[in-house]
């Protein structure tokens, strides 16, 4: 089951991009740099950059830069937004002419190789920054820990996730109970069997390394060396997956499909089950009628209790000229208060503990928007970021390549499974 969700202010771009190469020989294992104290005066210019955010939320931020001067005299923010297109290259140009900004909007995956090049202040270890973990969720805290380091390298900033969209008639016409959505993998493989029986088909995609990790399996070992996908668990994920395929289970395009392909499936009623947001009901209200009055919404089925967490955090330079401005501003930004405020902007979620159980985010108002707001709160505050930060856009090409070859009998789910970690470790050794 393809259950990918870029979150809903951006498209995501680069990711897993591998940045910074020449940086990480030079400067070898990730530390705190040499810039100054973080326990200083807060005091001085610093340079803050986000990505893709000015068009829609430029009062926001511009209001937000304010109340942080105000609050500390003799500060200077300067804000700047780089375009989707192109960040992590921008990224790695900086990192090289040693310009990144003092505090920089990252994806776990971008914090990486910066982390990695000793360029990310490292939260766990210092004794400003750490003092503010308890205010986070613990799975957005560990988001941006990274394999092989020891420490955190980015303040929580806002998630994402989303429920399951499913499609009630049709789980009535295939001989499914529409109020009984799968909630684990054996319900979903039985549900899909149960419908392909008619005829109907209910997923539109393979599976993502994220439904292998919600299903059990560990992706990579935790130095992050090596990718592990072909265990017992894995292959045995594929295995069921192949006999959907065969049964019809699947898409007949499913091979051919891209990520954003199903939506338009599930909106012609191809298939019973999709991912989707609060943005999406409007477009079924108006552009299918009949499938908005016969929505169902539910979790993602998981073995393992935990959704999926996209994320996105502030990282702080270690060598910014002032650092204690700099941490002080990350964490400003990221604190419960500004979170909220942003999060009631945009359908995004706070990484605060304590936000989650705020009424906005547990009462449904009676909205489309709020009836998905409220289930999808519902799973942050125990949902683990199961995508790892080395994966890359390489790799993920190298597995669904590897699984249209089992699906098309080419060859068996172990085989499959072994050559695409087979070839995704090679990647990570060459980088």
């Amino acid at each position: 089951m393809s259950i990918r969700r870029s979150v809903a202010i951006r498209t995501a771009v680069g990711l897993g991009t591998v940045l910074c190469l020449s940086v990480v020989t030079a400067c070898g294992g990730g530390g705190s740099g040499q810039g100054s104290s973080t326990d200083g005066k807060v005091e001085g210019s610093i340079k803050f950059q986000t990505w893709n955010l000015r068009a829609n939320f430029k009062d926001y931020f511009e209001g937000a830069i304010k109340d942080f001067e105000k609050q500390h005299p003799g500060t200077s923010v300067k804000w700047v937004d780089q375009p989707a297109d192109g960040y992590p290259d921008k990224l790695s140009a900086d990192a090289s002419a040693g310009s990144l900004p003092d505090v920089v909007n990252l994806s776990p995956d971008l914090a990486y190789p910066l982390a990695k090049a000793g360029l990310l202040l490292n939260l766990d270890k210092d004794k400003v920054a750490s003092k503010f973990k308890s205010e986070y969720l613990e799975g957005a805290w560990k988001g941006f820990e990274m394999p092989g380091m020891d420490g955190t390298y980015s303040f929580p900033w806002y998630l994402n996730s989303g429920p399951l969209f499913y499609n009630k008639k049709m789980f009535k016409d295939g001989g499914a109970d529409p109020q009984k959505p799968p909630k684990t993998f054996d319900e979903l493989f039985s549900t899909a069997e149960q419908l392909a029986k008619q005829g109907k088909a209910t997923l539109g995609q393979p599976p993502t390394i994220e439904d292998f990790g919600r299903y059990g399996v560990e992706p990579m070992d935790k130095d992050g060396k090596k990718f592990t996908l072909n265990s017992a668990e894995g292959v045995e994920l594929l295995t069921k997956y192949k006999k959907l395929y065969d049964d019809g289970g699947l898409h007949k395009q499913t091979l051919t499909l891209k990520d954003d392909s199903t939506g338009t499936k599930f909106l012609q009623q191809e298939i019973a089950m999709n991912p989707g947001s609060a943005h999406d009901l409007d477009n079924f209200k108006k552009s299918a009628p009949s499938l908005y009055d016969n929505l169902g919404v539910t979790d993602v089925p998981t073995n393992t209790g935990k959704q999926n967490m996209y994320l996105q955090g502030l990282s702080v330079n270690s060598q910014s000229e002032n650092a204690a401005t700099a941490v002080a501003f990350a964490h400003f930004l990221t604190d419960q208060r500004n979170q909220e405020a942003f999060a009631h902007k945009v359908a995004v979620f706070p990484s605060t503990k304590g936000s989650l159980d705020k009424e906005y985010w547990t009462k449904d108002d009676g909205t489309a928007e709020g009836r998905i707001r409220v289930a999808s709160a519902k799973m942050l505050p125990e949902a683990v970021n199961y995508t790892p930060v080395l994966f890359s856009d390489e790799m993920k090409t190298i597995l669904r390549n590897e699984i249209a070859k089992c699906f098309q009998g080419k060859a068996s789910p172990k085989a499959s499974l072994d050559s695409a970690v087979e070839q995704m470790n090679k990647l990570l050794e060459q980088n």
